[in-house]
């Protein structure tokens, strides 16, 4: 019956071989459901987190959601699109919406509706092949300098969520005598030691390996139980959450073009990519059905807003199951059996502390940095927008306005530089773009 669903012989594989890929893809992945809480309600060992709608958000509860959500998708995925990918939280909007939430200028229902408008734009789009225009009209300086951005932005949150970077008065070293900066640092060094080694899961051993060595420094707090979920009264107040208050403002078209764009793009990288590690492109380099994985990513971002997560994209990590042989769906069902598992061990990702998960973050903002040697440096106008972008995200109060910023320089250098050049004309989408981002700056 496997044989047949998922045309194992066809591609060359067999039900252990998928078996195996699936657990080194969940074992690269894990970390999310350690990293999700955190990116939402903030770091540190509190248990829950009010926001400025009195909505009680409990880390247990994100845990829970998250492994839910993630498991649906990808088994969907899976079973409809008998690909080998795995979909979850995607690292960026989450920290994004997240900082929000917690400074008191967005409550928790405010963010799921930008999750859910994002991903129904996402799903029309997908049902009407508008993809491809919108590939087209963004240039490709732009596609690449968001990732590099939020990556500089998940970087910054780990340094100074581990204590690694001191950021109360000016910016300088954090205290190295600390517990928990110097288990932050070791983690790092390792997650860096076996990424070397090409090592599955080297997010999640290393987050494994301190969360253990935080035991005795007192860093690590044991929970008294190992097993259960969060009681339902602490789930529902995250589902169906949606707060249209303050949200008519050019901060959400921002704050949506800006979730649209990093689940899109993401989606569109990660898929080929992967797709290309699986031998499973043509002769052109085109995935065949690939409107499936665009269906199943744009309806895991829907169903993200409305049971409480932030948006959901396919994940790169996928790669790590690709690289244990994974080639059909098959490789995702065991993924997201092992996401449903994790539903009943919550208090175990509970325990993880930030220094456990801080090094994390500054190597996934290290591994969407990395992406900045595509821009050439030596064409000014390629190059300013995407430095304006990294230095206002950096230095200047998030990622929106980053972003807004960048694109918004962007468009100007190269009209100035047009000359009547049509080949280089800034698309028409370009200039549209603007208009709601000159709206963000003017009553942000």
């Amino acid at each position: 019956m496997l044989e047949k669903f998922f045309k194992l012989k066809e591609r060359k594989t067999n039900v252990r071989t998928e078996l195996v890929a699936g657990l080194t893809t969940f074992m690269a992945m894990a970390y999310v459901l350690v990293v999700q809480p955190s990116s939402v309600m903030g770091f540190g060992s509190a248990a829950t987190f009010t926001d400025i709608n009195g909505v009680v958000i409990s880390r247990g509860a994100l845990v829970v959601l998250t492994a839910f959500v993630s498991g649906l998708m990808t088994l969907i995925m899976g079973c409809f699109a008998n690909l080998p990918f795995a979909l979850s939280t995607g690292m960026g909007t989450n920290f994004m919406l997240g900082a929000l939430i917690q400074s008191g200028k967005m409550s928790f229902g405010n963010a799921m509706v930008v999750v859910l408008i994002s991903g129904f734009i996402f799903v029309i789009l997908t049902a009407f092949g508008i993809r491809d225009v919108i590939v087209k009209a963004i240039p490709f300086n732009i596609k690449t300098s968001i990732g590099v951005a939020i990556g500089f932005f998940i970087a910054y949150l780990g340094f100074k969520n581990s204590g690694i970077g001191n950021y109360k008065d000016g910016i300088s070293l954090g205290n190295f005598t600390d517990p928990h900066v110097f288990l932050a640092v070791l983690g790092l060094i390792l997650i860096a030691i076996l990424t070397l080694y090409k090592v599955p899961g080297a997010l999640l051993i290393g987050i494994i390996a301190i969360t253990i060595a935080g035991i005795p420094f007192g860093v690590t707090q044991v929970p008294h139980h190992l097993f259960g979920v969060p009681h339902i009264s602490e789930i529902t107040p995250l589902t169906f959450s949606f707060d249209m208050h303050g949200m008519f403002n050019g901060t959400t078209l921002v704050l949506i073009f800006i979730a649209f764009f990093g689940d899109f793009f993401s989606t569109l990288g990660t898929v080929l990519g992967v797709s290309e590690k699986a031998g499973l492109l043509d002769e052109n380099g085109n995935l065949p059905n690939i409107q499936k994985p665009f269906v199943v990513d744009s309806i895991g971002t829907v169903v993200g807003g409305l049971l409480g997560c932030t948006s959901f994209g396919t994940f790169v990590e996928s790669s790590a199951g690709v690289q244990a042989g994974g080639r059909t769906g098959l490789t995702s069902v065991s993924t997201a059996f092992l996401f449903f598992i994790s539903i009943i061990i919550s208090p175990i990702f509970l325990m993880i502390p930030d220094a456990a998960t801080s090094p994390v973050l500054i190597f996934v903002g290290y591994s969407m940095i990395s992406s900045i040697t595509n821009i050439d440096f030596s064409d000014f106008k390629e190059s300013f927008g995407p430095f304006v972008m990294v230095i206002f995200t950096a230095f200047a109060g998030g990622i929106a306005a980053g972003i807004s910023a960048g694109i918004l320089a962007d468009v100007a250098v190269k009209t100035f530089a047009q000359r009547g050049k049509v080949e280089k004309a800034v698309h028409p989408i370009m200039y549209a773009m603007c208009i709601p981002l000159m709206i963000y700056f003017v009553f942000n």
